[in-house]
């Protein structure tokens, strides 16, 4: 019992770190959160079974698509929901146009797909019981997804940019860079690792319109705890976050498994308002 509630998880833990990525990737490029990460998710569960299961696509092209139209659904959430509001004197209005977004994207769902859990394909012939690719899939992809961003941030002018942007976008204007196409890439980013995140984690958490509003609390929940812009923060928080959710669901059932989520939360942030592994925000005086 003991070997499931961990393998599970950290499976879980997985899913949540990458959508807290999410965040992150769209918050560095941008200044904004965006409560469209966990819907990204959802797409990537409902798009990974919509094209190697309703049309019959190899897994392969399948995941490629599935990853283009998540790109897609990024871009249009820069585009749709943020680039007017960075635009405007009153830049807290993101969290209405992207929470509006958010929610014009699952009733979009709920209507041409189902608002009932449906199947995810089997990505990979082989494993089973503990090994069984439902559980070391999003884990795989989580490595894989910090890894290439490690390679991307640290060895790429294209990265590069990006840090630019993130650190000081008013000097990064000034020298001259695009800021407005690197958003736009980044959103894009943004999307790919979103829809990562719910098609690795598909079997998990099956194509379920309803999972958008449960992965974009469970999400942001690794990025508070891992602190704002920190990807390997969240990558920690993530798993805790998914350990401490089974453990808690098999200790105390789960009707309070919430309960307990928010609880433990609410604490962390008490004691550490800049999340585990954030540094605390330096002010002039």
């Amino acid at each position: 019992m003991l070997e499931a509630v961990i393998v599970s998880g950290v499976a879980i833990g997985a899913v949540y770190a990458l959508i807290g990525i999410t965040y992150n990737v769209m918050y560095a490029a941008s200044r904004v959160m965006s409560f469209t990460s966990g819907q990204l998710g959802m797409l990537g569960g409902v798009f990974g079974a919509w094209f190697i299961l309703r049309l019959g696509l190899p897994v392969l092209p399948g995941a490629v698509l599935t990853l283009s139209a998540c790109a897609l659904v990024g871009l249009a959430t820069e585009i749709v929901a943020v680039r007017p509001v960075l635009a405007s004197l009153e830049k807290h209005l993101y969290v209405l146009s992207t929470l509006a977004f958010a929610l014009l994207i699952q009733q979009f769902v709920a209507i041409e797909w189902s608002t009932e859990p449906q199947p995810f394909p089997r990505l990979l012939a082989f494993g089973d019981a503990l090994i069984d690719q439902k559980f070391w899939l999003p884990l795989a992809a989580c490595a894989a997804v910090i890894v290439a961003l490690e390679i991307i941030y640290r060895r790429t002018l294209v990265g590069r940019a990006f840090l630019a942007i993130a650190e000081d976008g008013f000097a990064a204007r000034a020298l001259g860079l695009p800021e407005r196409r690197l958003r736009m890439a980044s959103y894009a980013l943004a999307g790919v690792i979103g829809g990562l995140a719910g098609f690795a984690g598909g079997e998990l958490m099956l194509a379920f319109f309803a999972n958008g509003p449960l992965l974009s609390f469970y999400g942001f929940v690794p990025v508070a705890l891992g602190g704002l812009g920190n990807n390997r923060g969240a990558i920690i928080g993530g798993l805790l976050l998914g350990l401490f959710q089974q453990a808690a669901s098999f200790l105390v059932g789960g009707l309070f498994v919430s309960v307990a989520t928010f609880v433990v939360f609410i604490a962390v942030l008490l004691a550490a308002p800049q999340g585990l592994f954030g540094a605390a925000a330096g002010r002039r005086v």
